[in-house]
């Protein structure tokens, strides 16, 4: 991916540096013989004919040219406003991460005959080499999920072996959703596997955004999770919109009677362990086989724990009546047997199956459910703000509950601060090098004047592209700052070498440009046809690539010419000396009016 390779970029320019101050000079001293001539080939007389008259319409209409350079800034500003923004583009993994969820209470069987349903389906779309899937918990816990929920993962063929190798893998996409809703009984979640992994271990949410709503009652988040939900479904780009499965799960409710309980003298923790026994099952000894141990769990059959009325016919003892100290009856243990009594489970408790709480989630001390969401043919930052918008209109929270946006969202925002950081930090550092190297506030201002015009270049090249701001073309913007200033810097310092010398303005200002246009010209070349490889790359991290290649592409274009037309014109629009028919009337060497 592009942002890995930037440290090797600084690296090779630091190298590069190096080299020029110190083996060129030597390499130019020891090779360089004879008589050196300087020739311009077809290309430099081409474009030094199609530049000489653009030049000086550009300095005759300076004020004017100073307009469309401000009005350019401000419209690609209020443009950049509008694009939305995104963390980093997704990655094309080339394979679909399926994850299957199933009503809570769904048996590990049942679960397993669903997801070879899925499977089956899946098998018959021709771009599909294989299914398969992880359902429920593995021995090895890692990873958390009941035996209603199924991962499964689609690997897809090589392109080259899809019966349409011009078929976007969207469309493919949209066919395997469409094919897996044909199954009844579960909800999707389409992702890819590296993707959902890296979601859920940064933010714990394995969608592209998740709502989460906080509170204290359970009921009431669920309730207020429903309407977020169905609010979010109706925002443009939204898909696999899904609640947190917090309820639903049958849950057996055994309530006591207290009253009953105290009428037959009766403990609670008595019924309360009879009940334990019968459903959950308790240890009552150990059997030893060899070095091996197991232990004897008493309970009732699978059959009767799932049989209501069984449960509701549990004999529970009574305690033992009082007997004459003379009277010497059978005894079981030591209780007479004529005094053991039994009563029903039912007539001491209210005994049925009922949906209750699948799980209850916290965070930060406080209980929470999490509405999420995917995101397709939209960037993530204008849908954030498109549906806290909505969410925040349509969505009323009682007193005590409030909402909190994660997922990708989270490090979109964080990434963001760093950069309302970073980005003023550097361009500070690179006005304070101009005004070290030209002494001078205003030429450093004049030279950084072509910062906003560079990035205008990129502005509009992501537009024309459909690509939104990122934190690549953040740092393609960076990068571009950089060769803005070195274009502008070449002009300028030439252009006050003959302002020194004793050259009128304009003509000091014609002949630099005119002089300098080669070396302008060499250094856009190369930074731009260096980058496009990666601004059309379709193979791995090329999602990556092509914002940050696309900014630098569009940036030097841009840069390059209003470097070599309207710096030239700003130069004479600043410069207060007295002017006739667009020639300096007389000027000192060191540029004062005289």
């Amino acid at each position: 991916m592009a942002l890995f390779h930037l440290p090797w970029l600084t690296v090779a320019l630091t190298g590069a540096s190096i080299l020029s101050l110190t083996f060129v000079p030597a390499a130019v001293a020891l090779l360089v013989t004879g008589k050196v001539s300087e020739h311009e080939n077809w290309f430099m007389r081409g474009a030094r004919h199609v530049y000489t008259p653009l030049l000086s319409a550009s300095i005759r209409n300076r004020y004017g040219v100073a307009v469309i350079a401000a009005l350019l800034i401000v419209v690609c500003g209020i443009a950049a406003s509008r694009m939305g923004g995104e963390l980093i583009h997704s990655l094309d993994e080339g394979d679909v991460s399926l994850q299957a969820i199933r009503i809570p209470g769904t048996s590990l069987t049942q679960s397993l005959e669903m997801q070879a349903m899925v499977e089956t389906r899946m098998l018959k779309i021709p771009e599909v080499k294989e299914v398969f899937a992880r359902t429920g918990t593995a021995e090895v816990a890692t990873d958390l999920m009941p035996p209603s929920t199924s991962d499964g993962y689609v690997m897809l063929k090589p392109r080259k072996e899809w019966p349409d190798p011009e078929k976007s893998k969207a469309a493919v996409v949209s066919e395997i959703q469409e094919a897996a809703e044909e199954i009844p009984g579960n909800v999707y979640e389409l992702s890819q596997p590296i993707q959902q992994r890296f979601n859920e271990l940064i933010s714990g949410v394995r969608s592209d955004v998740g709502v989460k709503i906080f509170g204290d009652d359970l009921d009431v988040l669920v309730q207020t999770a429903a309407r977020v939900q169905a609010v979010l479904q109706n925002v443009q780009g939204a898909t696999d919109v899904k609640t947190e499965q917090a309820s639903g799960l049958p849950v057996l409710t055994v309530k006591l009677n207290r009253q009953a309980l105290s009428r037959y003298g009766i403990n609670v923790g008595d019924v309360q362990n009879l009940v334990e026994i019968a459903v959950g099952g308790k240890n009552s000894g150990m059997v030893f086989e060899g070095d091996r141990r197991f232990n004897i769990v008493v309970r009732l059959p699978e059959h009767l724990r799932s049989d209501i009325s069984a449960l509701k016919a549990l004999p529970v003892p009574l305690p033992p009546l009082e007997t004459p100290a003379k009277a010497v009856p059978a005894v079981l243990g030591n209780t007479p047997l004529s005094q053991i009594r039994y009563v029903p489970l039912s007539e001491l408790a209210q005994i049925d199956v009922a949906p209750g709480p699948n799980q209850i989630s916290r965070e930060d001390g406080k209980r929470r459910i999490v509405v999420t969401a995917n995101i397709r043919s939209r960037d993530l930052g204008s849908f954030v703000t498109d549906a806290q918008s909505q969410v925040e209109q349509k969505v009323k929270l009682p007193a005590g509950y409030w909402i909190g946006w994660g997922g990708q969202f989270e490090q979109l925002v964080s990434a963001t601060q760093r950069l309302t950081i970073v980005v003023p930090i550097a361009l500070l550092l690179i006005f304070l090098l101009l005004f070290m190297s030209l002494g001078s506030m205003p030429d450093a201002l004049l030279v950084f004047s072509g910062v906003p015009l560079a990035l205008t270049g990129g502005i509009i090249a992501l537009l024309l592209r459909g690509i939104p701001l990122s934190i690549s073309a953040g740092i393609g913007f960076i990068a571009l700052s950089g060769v803005a200033v070195l274009n502008g810097l070449v002009i300028i310092t030439f252009i006050e070498k003959l302002r020194n010398e004793g050259h009128p303005l304009v003509e000091a200002v014609r002949e630099g440009a005119l002089t300098r246009l080669r070396p302008v010209l060499m250094t856009a070349l190369v930074a731009s046809l260096g980058f496009i490889p990666m601004a059309i790359a379709t193979g791995a991290g090329a999602e990556v690539q092509r914002p940050l290649a696309t900014v630098v592409i569009g940036g030097i274009i841009s840069s390059t010419i209003l470097t070599l037309l309207v710096l030239p014109a700003l130069y004479v629009l600043f410069r207060r000396e007295d002017i006739e028919n667009g020639e300096l009337k007389t000027s000192e060497p060191n540029g004062v009016k005289s």
